[in-house]
């Protein structure tokens, strides 16, 4: 059964919601970041990227960064933030328009226990990087807080979704649209014990987005943890802030793939030793629409790339999926990509920019050939996730992306 807890959140009042709330930490570089929050110093940015309020040549990861978070976030609370006077769960509805198409997705916000993310019942599907680990353990740390929620997603459930509708029905606590066009509205739960019943009964969540979140998390539980002495599993550190939303609700945008060179091959070269795998022919639709077949782009052409059905293996969640498929029959022995993960002759161009940039980094000079993919489904996302096994990298992308600073949760909040 999976545990979700109401909690004290801290929120900032109705009035500047807009202005504090921010894109996630990891969405942005330091640039983008301090771009984004010029002019806004109530921007959640200065906590959750904090470096963009010290010099350009300031180690992300010095003491004095972590510092300025916490300084940062004082001055927040002590300024337009305002304790929830008793623990409660929270809906959040995101709408906006994506590749034309109109979308909307209304999650749980509540915090979920860091035992059920390291048993396996909040799985995962990605792996994450100690570095990244090590930087946001010492945050939540520094600040004992969880500045952003964990995005997951659980199957379906008719009676949660009942009664998120009846709840969004009333006034909402926050309705806002962000300067990217997506609409953000939070409502306070009436009856946050009827979420905790309902939770109970899944056999399973599974995080959409923000391992890295949620691993830190789970990492500055277990310190605290070590670090007292009387510890009994259900202090407020023991739960990690999390937004949950029905699967069927969540958009999974395409990661495309963009190569530097062509491998020593020209265009020529490349269409032939293809045509020896695959069927390759010209198109005027970028977008593939079938398993195992992608889209290719060349300097002022694109290609219908399909490869036969026969290299598909159902039965497999991993090497079925489009990302795999492209690695193991193009990338790695025609163009000699090894591990993309490190490889710097890959690159990877989000869903949300649409197939109009993989043609222009090609015309441009910048890539060499471009390949348009698919997106993953939910439902591949769960069938990984429940093999135990992890996602191609660069092979999710979830959209819209949840805001920071709307709610927050501190580790010392009853």
């Amino acid at each position: 059964m999976l545990r979700v807890n109401p909690f004290a959140a801290l929120r900032p009042k109705p009035s500047v919601a807009s202005e504090v709330a921010s894109v996630p930490y990891d969405v942005v570089d330091r640039e983008e970041a301090r771009r984004l929050a010029a002019g806004h110093p109530l921007s959640f940015l200065h906590v959750v990227r904090s470096e963009i309020d010290l010099p350009d040549d300031t180690d992300p990861h010095a003491d004095v960064v972590y510092d300025r978070a916490l300084s940062n976030f004082r001055a927040l609370q002590r300024d337009v933030l305002v304790r929830e006077g008793e623990p409660s769960i929270y809906l959040y509805r995101q709408e906006t328009t994506l590749l034309g198409r109109r979308v909307q997705q209304t999650g749980v916000v509540a915090c979920c226990h860091v035992e059920d993310y390291a048993n396996n019942l909040i799985k995962r599907h990605e792996k994450t990087r100690r570095d990244k680990e090590d930087d946001r353990t010492r945050h939540v740390l520094t600040l004992e807080t969880n500045t952003g929620p964990v995005f997951v997603m659980y199957p379906d459930r008719p009676s949660i979704s009942t009664l998120v509708a009846a709840e969004t029905e009333s006034s909402p606590l926050y309705d806002f649209v962000a300067v990217d066009g997506v609409r953000h509205v939070i409502w306070k739960s009436q009856e946050p014990e009827r979420y905790v019943e309902e939770f109970r009964r899944l056999g399973a969540a599974y995080v959409a987005d923000g391992h890295h979140r949620a691993a830190s998390a789970a990492r500055a539980a277990s310190e605290l943890a070590a670090r007292n002495p009387t510890h009994h599993g259900d202090e407020e550190y023991n739960w990690f802030l999390c937004a949950l939303f029905p699967a069927s609700e969540l958009t999974v945008l395409p990661y495309h793939r963009v190569v530097r060179d062509l491998n020593g091959l020209d265009a020529d070269g490349l269409l032939a030793r293809l045509r020896a795998v695959a069927t390759v022919e010209p198109t005027t639709i970028a977008m593939p629409d079938n398993a195992g077949s992608f889209g290719m782009y060349l300097p002022g052409h694109w290609y219908r790339v399909s490869l036969p059905a026969s290299v598909i293996i159902p039965n497999d969640p991993v090497r079925s999926l489009d990302y795999t498929l492209l690695s193991e029959h193009v990338l790695t022995p025609i163009l000699g990509i090894g591990d993309i993960r490190t490889d710097q002759r890959i690159d990877f161009v989000g869903g949300i920019r649409g197939t109009g940039e993989l043609a222009s980094r090609v015309d441009s000079g910048r890539a060499a050939v471009a390949f348009a993919l698919r997106a993953a489904s939910t439902a591949d996302v769960i069938r990984v996730a429940d093999a135990g096994q992890i996602m191609p990298p660069k092979s999710t992308w979830f959209e819209p992306k949840l805001r920071s600073g709307l709610l927050v949760h501190t580790l010392t909040s009853g």
